[in-house]
């Protein structure tokens, strides 16, 4: 076996947004690695995990500065690239943000560390389904990911229709996130997801839904009201695209 296999790049992953679904987005990249190895015919040990580094920091609410643009300190910017400019320090080469709206701000995040690779949740989502012939999917997301239209122009640009919610059906997402995973009541969480997930897939014909946000997932596990709908996590490909990045071959 050639042993460059066994060599990795230092990766990092940009949290706190919020910690619940930073630290679930560790536990998916372990995962990744661990089925990365197995592919690459590496034997999965402790030693054999890549070095990654979690920053989980505070950071102002995404959707609420959407809604409220210009300066200030609701704005999330600063402390993002302040965690960066650490995982940078710390040597990483990739660097996935483990929230969806935070994306809205991807461009400005590559754009001041050009050295490192800064991936994009909604293009892995995307080159993942188009890849598959997936035509349609429903989104499921915050207000903050919808205004900025993040998935809507990358599925489009593989080629997928997107569907989205009714305002008022947004707002109950909104509530399940808040009032729901966000304060551990994932009861209210389950019946806010799942009453809109089945209302759009049955409106568009629908046999797929994206869960644009990391904490819907925290809270549609094995959900019997959704069986029959093919639920894609965007954490576990964007997961999947970091351990990619870190095993692949250092000369």
């Amino acid at each position: 076996m050639n042993g460059l296999m066994h060599k990795t790049r230092v990766v990092g992953i940009l949290g706190g947004m919020g910690p619940a679904a930073g630290a679930d987005f560790a536990r998916l990249f372990v995962q990744a690695c661990a089925d990365r190895m197995r592919e690459q015919g590496i034997p999965v040990s402790d030693q054999a995990f890549p070095e990654h580094w979690l920053a989980q920091v505070p950071v102002p609410d995404r959707s609420a500065a959407l809604a409220s643009p210009g300066p200030g300190g609701h704005q999330p910017l600063d402390p993002m690239l302040q965690a960066m400019g650490k995982l940078a320090a710390l040597g990483a080469t990739t660097v996935a943000v483990a929230c969806n709206t935070a994306h809205a701000w991807h461009g400005e995040l590559q754009e001041r560390f050009p050295q490192l690779e800064v991936l994009h949740v909604a293009r892995e989502v995307a080159r993942a389904l188009a890849a598959r012939g997936v035509a349609k999917v429903g989104l499921l997301a915050t207000a903050g990911t919808y205004r900025a239209g993040l998935y809507d122009q990358a599925l489009r640009q593989a080629g997928l229709q997107c569907h989205i919610p009714e305002p008022e059906e947004r707002e109950r997402l909104m509530q399940g996130i808040y009032q729901g995973v966000k304060v551990g009541n994932m009861a209210l969480a389950r019946e806010c997801f799942v009453g809109v997930g089945e209302a759009l897939a049955r409106r568009h014909g629908l046999s797929t839904l994206v869960l644009g946000c990391t904490e819907i997932p925290l809270a549609l596990g094995t959900v019997p009201e959704m069986e029959g709908l093919e639920l894609v996590d965007p954490a576990n490909l964007l997961a999947r695209a970091l351990a990619r990045r870190a095993y692949a071959v250092v000369t």
